[in-house]
């Protein structure tokens, strides 16, 4: 069949936007290249589906990459940004928002005993790495192969996510000054993160990690290696960095690092603590943060940080996570997994796997288990463009990369899934042409 997404007014609205934008997005994979063909347009949003310009409804497995936990548009989080706005966009100065807010991020992860707001998971990050290395006193970071901190300069070697998409191992306008001083180590590898630390321990001042690989995929962490992480780096005076922009709040009420046996220094959070809105956290122990101005000499500001309108729509966000939202979610992820699995066998396709962690799945066509970005990489990009756009045709909103992780929010119920068992059934007929 001829494609039947996007529409003709995504399309139209696709020839505006090229004309402004620099590739018609702003953020890269937006824009299809992953899979190919147009982007789809969304105008708006309620619960488990996004509705595109066309008026046409898909059921939503991007969820804004994560921070949707609840869906789209949760009642009681549009009204309290409505609320908020109307009392002030933005003041340039403290509003108990902040504080308000902080307090109850710290109840549920104790660990950041001291904390910053900034506006995104990039600005955490980066702010992070530079407490690092303003406590240590010296200059590399160690991350690992596929992991994705946001788009700082020395952030971006061997990143996943749309670098990866892109095959762009680093990024153009990144000084090799910067790049030199960022260690890449593989995830999961105990032994060569020894290494590497035996080699170069001394000048290293944190290592950054995801707890769960989000970025590759969803790609869960070996037993033993988050504890050997924290030994290794803290036996040569490091720092450990616990990047929860994705897992945080999203997996459990709180992080999910300690449970998984990471013991972390500094913090990051981001996606759901915003509740829809742009909002980065970066915290940790206390004697680390206060090395942050104005206490200690590691300079960092933002004009926005600490949004009002952003902190307003954290605090309604946290007011519904219970437990029963968690129980939800992993639920509707088991059954969600459960049933592209039946239908992958019904289809005899036979390279294709699904490595989940709650609500976060990662889908690749592949025969073996992901535990690396080397394994991540072998997935059948091609395969999937072919599995996301019939799917897209009827009505399934997936991630347009095949090293993204797909997302599943609270609001999505079981007949959510029923009605979508069609367009899954498409995506493997039309994925399972040829090998496989």
């Amino acid at each position: 069949m001829s494609p039947t997404a996007p529409g003709p007014r995504s399309r139209a609205e696709w020839r505006t936007a090229a004309r402004v934008l620099v590739g018609g997005v702003d953020s890269p994979v937006r824009s299809f290249r992953g899979v190919g063909g147009t982007p789809v347009f969304f105008a708006g949003g309620r619960g488990a589906y996004l509705v595109d310009v066309d008026g046409r409804p898909y059921l939503d497995l991007v969820s804004s990459w994560g921070a949707n936990l609840l869906g789209n548009a949760p009642p009681s989080v549009v009204s309290a940004v409505r609320q908020s706005a109307s009392r002030g966009l933005t003041f340039g100065a403290p509003s108990p928002l902040e504080h308000e807010l902080a307090e109850r991020i710290r109840r549920a992860a104790p660990e950041l005993e001291r904390l910053r707001f900034v506006s995104s998971g990039t600005e955490a990050v980066m702010s992070a790495v530079r407490v690092a290395r303003g406590f240590t006193g010296r200059d590399k970071v160690v991350k690992f192969e596929g992991g994705y901190h946001g788009h700082s300069d020395g952030l971006l070697a061997r990143a996943g996510s749309g670098v990866a998409t892109h095959s762009l191992p680093d990024s153009a306008g990144v000084p090799s000054s910067i790049v030199k001083e960022t260690l890449v180590a593989r995830y999961n590898d105990v032994e060569g993160l020894s290494e590497l630390f035996e080699r170069q321990g001394g000048s290293i001042a944190a290592v950054v990690v995801e707890p769960v690989a989000g970025n590759m995929g969803v790609v869960s962490p070996l037993e033993g290696f988050l504890p050997a992480v924290s030994a290794v780096a803290h036996r040569h005076g490091s720092l450990v960095i616990a990047d929860e922009v994705i897992t945080g709040f999203r997996l459990r009420r709180g992080t999910v690092h300690g449970a998984l046996g990471l013991s972390a220094d500094l913090v990051t959070l981001g996606k759901v603590v915003g509740g829809g809105m742009p909002v980065g956290v970066y915290g940790g122990r206390r004697k680390v943060m206060e090395m942050v101005a104005p206490m200690g000499p590691v300079y960092q500001a933002g004009t926005l940080s600490g949004h009002p309108v952003a902190m307003a729509a954290g605090a309604a966000m946290l007011d519904r996570l219970t437990p029963s939202v968690y129980r939800r979610l992993e639920s509707t992820g088991a059954a969600l997994e459960e049933e592209l699995l039946g239908l992958a066998e019904e289809a005899h396709v036979h390279r294709f796997r699904i490595q989940r962690m709650g609500s976060m799945l990662g889908l690749f066509f592949t025969p073996g288990p992901v535990v690396d970005y080397p394994t991540a990489l072998a997935t059948d990009r091609t395969r999937y463009a072919r599995f996301f756009h019939a799917a897209l045709d009827r009505g399934v909103y997936l991630p347009p990369s095949a090293l993204e992780t797909t997302f599943v929010s609270a609001a999505m119920r079981p007949a959510d899934l029923a009605r979508a068992r069609g367009a899954f059934r498409a995506g493997f007929a039309r994925a399972g042409r040829g090998r496989g």
